[in-house]
């Protein structure tokens, strides 16, 4: 590894886009193109662990672009950057490029020529699945998939990674064939020092002096190579010599390994290991690229890459065994392909879940209006009250999916987290039942936690929740908060902890616990090992979607009838304990007060907009709507500002969206009030939303009693409106809500 990473410190940053879209190249550019400081940093730690090597202060690297805007000129940029010695370490290649060769294609004949590229294909969902990519390109660890319209972000790690990985594979491919060229001479000295032994019988003293001298070379490179190597008879398997590298990986001394036992004892995990060995020298007199698993003395399983060699020594057949360590390197493999696989669901769960609260508030909204009606038969109320026992549920689960996704609204403060644990143990202390033993530890004196506190309160509420169902016979159930400093150690066995301070939520169960199967697969949004009927399999996912919004992480210890132990990291806030906000109910503004506001409604969903006005209106309010940003601003302009409040969904089409909209008016009108509507928005999730302001946000699906308190609330207390670029206070909507 010191001999690849000597070889990794010359990097090669040059970067080929294909796109027929010249917008797409100056999107690259602009990403890849200067200084990224802050990025660079998360990107740079992320690679010391990917690719084990030291953290080194982050450096201003600029990628070099090229571009080319058909796959025919992409091509033969390739040939001509190979041909001057300075070849492209990866490709961002569009999948359509009318009229020439598409992507797919464009990259097939890349390969052909040049199959070291890296690849990384930029598609949307409509372009081609994963099985028809796979099916085209076949089996390669060379090509990634960069979702369209991409993050700067990720585009960014991608170059990081995709270029340190053919750095690593050239060097690597280097010190294979250096590694290769060295034992090949080795063993030629070895099979010619043989045969002359044969022949020179009367030169015997010259011919040992040659072959003592041979030996010690070889010896020398056996020894001090950073490889595991061992050699063994091909016949009985038994060890004739192992380097330091073997014994470390091994966990066994040199004289346990040469001892008679281990002669008929394989390591390997699967007994035909040998035998894959022996039939690979059927073919050829040596084995390349065989991968196996190897148990170690402390019973952990290593994945290995052997190199095998098989040679005469002393009148008898040997095998000189090279292996290479890939277990980490599959892992942390393993890790990057299950976080694209979970962020991409979490994308498309938001997705539906802002659609679906559009319709919900829609739905919500009118049955309950209609369960008003005092003249309605039994048989169509029931029917309604079904809808909306139903609605809610489904309203339950979008929000349990934005939180998986962290996509949901949060205002982080300085919380107590043991009040918050105290006030939920007291509430489910009889939903848990009386066959389950509580006990809470609290640390003294702690810190407090900066998390949004509704947030915290469904964290524990699902882990207690969690625990009650792992014990149906009873058990004991343990809270416990302490004060964690995560150091080296701990970061070594946890890929997701942090360095630093945090507070711990630990919540411990003596339940049926989990196999190793079930643990790696808890957080996966939907799975559950609850009978049908009895779980949505969203409950954990929920809770790993809001610590992570925290930035924090989740931490699981379980074993089959051994119980389950998860532990909760969340940043800690050195400011003073902000006590929770107390809901109050605001009047109904009606009457001539009602008839005096002027509400500019703005929603892109037409149902939705024409209940928020039927409901607005019935109140007394005059209500004005638009679809769109674009078509708000003229409905503004003909009524010459005579609008005193803004109701506007956040995300909406027209290029404009209700936070810029908000801008543009609030310039015009200072004193004009606003409210936020949205199901799901990016553009809430940011420290300026979570710092709190003067404006109202109504999270969707909303109630007609919820709406129009919130209009209330806002016209009666929104007397100083913040500058934009804050929202309003959070648990003041809450309350509204």
């Amino acid at each position: 590894m010191n001999s690849i990473k000597s070889d990794c410190e010359s990097t090669n940053n040059r970067i080929l886009v294909i796109d027929d879209n010249p917008a797409i190249h100056d999107d690259f550019r602009r990403v890849l193109g200067g200084p990224h400081h802050d990025r660079l940093e998360a990107i740079q730690a992320d690679e010391a662990v990917l690719f084990g090597l030291e953290s080194t202060p982050v450096r201003q690297l600029v990628f070099e672009i090229d571009s080319a805007f058909q796959g025919t000129e992409g091509l033969e940029k390739v040939r001509t950057a190979a041909a001057g010695g300075q070849p492209y370490a990866m490709a961002f290649v569009d999948v359509r490029m009318p009229p020439g060769w598409d992507g797919i294609e464009t990259i097939l004949r890349i390969w052909k020529e040049f199959p070291e590229v890296q690849m990384v294909i930029c598609t949307a969902y409509s372009d081609y699945s994963w099985d028809q990519i796979a099916e085209a390109v076949g089996s390669s660890d060379s090509i990634l998939i960069l979702k369209k319209p991409f993050d700067s972000v990720e585009v960014l790690q991608i170059a990081h990674a995709l270029t340190r990985k053919w750095q690593l594979s050239q060097a690597a491919r280097r010190h294979v064939k250096e590694l290769d060229e060295l034992v090949s001479q080795r063993t030629a000295e070895l099979r010619d020092a043989n045969e002359r032994l044969k022949r020179e019988i009367g030169e015997r003293a010259a011919v040992e002096e040659a072959l003592r001298r041979s030996e010690e070379r070889f010896s020398k490179a056996f020894q001090a190579s950073p490889l595991p190597m061992c050699i063994q008879n091909s016949e009985t398997g038994a060890f004739v010599d192992v380097n330091t590298s073997y014994e470390t990986l091994v966990g066994y001394t040199r004289t346990e390994l040469l001892a008679s036992e281990f002669g008929q004892t394989t390591l390997w995990v699967d007994p035909e290991t040998p035998n894959q060995i022996r039939a690979g020298f059927a073919h050829d007199h040596t084995v390349r690229g065989l991968v196996a698993n190897l148990r170690t003395r402390r019973g952990e399983t290593r994945e290995t890459l052997i190199s095998a060699e098989q040679f005469a020594l002393g009148g008898e057949q040997h095998i000189l065994l090279i292996l290479q360590d890939t277990t980490e390197k599959s892992q942390l493999e393993n890790r990057l392909r299950h976080a694209q696989k979970m962020e991409a669901v979490g994308q498309l769960a938001a997705g539906i879940a802002r659609d679906f609260n559009n319709l919900l508030t829609v739905i919500l909204g009118n049955s309950s209006e209609q369960l008003h009606n005092s003249q309605l038969e039994d048989g169509m109320k029931r029917a309604l009250q079904q809808v909306v026992l139903a609605s809610e549920r489904a309203t339950i689960l979008t929000r349990q999916l934005l939180a998986y996704s962290r996509k949901q609204i949060i205002q982080r403060r300085a919380l107590d987290l043991n009040e918050a644990v105290e006030n939920n143990v007291a509430m489910l202390r009889r939903i848990i039942g009386e066959d389950v033993a509580i006990e809470t530890t609290l640390g003294a004196q702690l810190p407090a936690a900066h998390a949004d506190p509704t947030s915290v309160d469904q964290v524990i509420m699902n882990l207690i929740l969690n625990a009650r169902d792992a014990m149906p016979d009873g058990g004991k159930l343990t809270l416990r908060t302490e004060l964690c400093t995560i150091g080296k150690e701990h970061l070594a066995a946890q890929s997701e902890a942090r360095a630093g301070t945090f507070l711990c939520l630990t919540v411990k169960d003596t339940g049926c616990g989990m196999d190793a199967n079930t643990l790696a697969r808890i957080f996966e949004p939907f799975y559950t090992t609850k009978e049908q009927g009895k779980g949505t399999g969203m409950g954990l996912a929920t809770v790993s979607g809001i610590v992570q919004q925290h930035d924090g992480w989740v931490e699981v210890q379980s074993e089959l009838h051994r119980g389950a132990t998860f532990s909760i990291y969340l940043p800690t806030n050195h400011s003073r304990i902000t006590p929770r906000a107390v809901p109050t109910a605001v009047p109904i503004i009606e009457g001539s007060a009602a008839r005096a506001a002027t509400i500019l409604v703005v929603e892109d969903e037409e149902m939705l907009r024409e209940f928020v006005k039927s409901v607005l209106e019935t109140v007394g309010y005059t209500v004005l709507v638009a679809a769109n940003g674009a078509e708000a601003l003229d409905v503004w302009e003909r009524e010459e500002g005579r609008v005193h409040l803004l109701f506007t969904d956040v995300v909406m089409p027209e290029n404009i969206s209700g936070w810029q909209l908000a801008r543009r008016l609030l310039m015009k009108k200072p004193d004009l009030k606003v409210i936020f509507m949205s199901g799901y928005s990016a553009e809430l999730i940011s420290p300026e939303f979570e710092q709190g302001g003067s404006h109202y946000f109504l999270p969707k699906p909303f109630l007609t009693e919820k709406l129009t308190n919130t209009v209330a609330t806002c016209l009666r207390n929104c007397s100083a409106p913040a500058t934009p670029g804050s929202v309003a206070d959070y648990a003041t909507s809450r309350a509204c809500a």
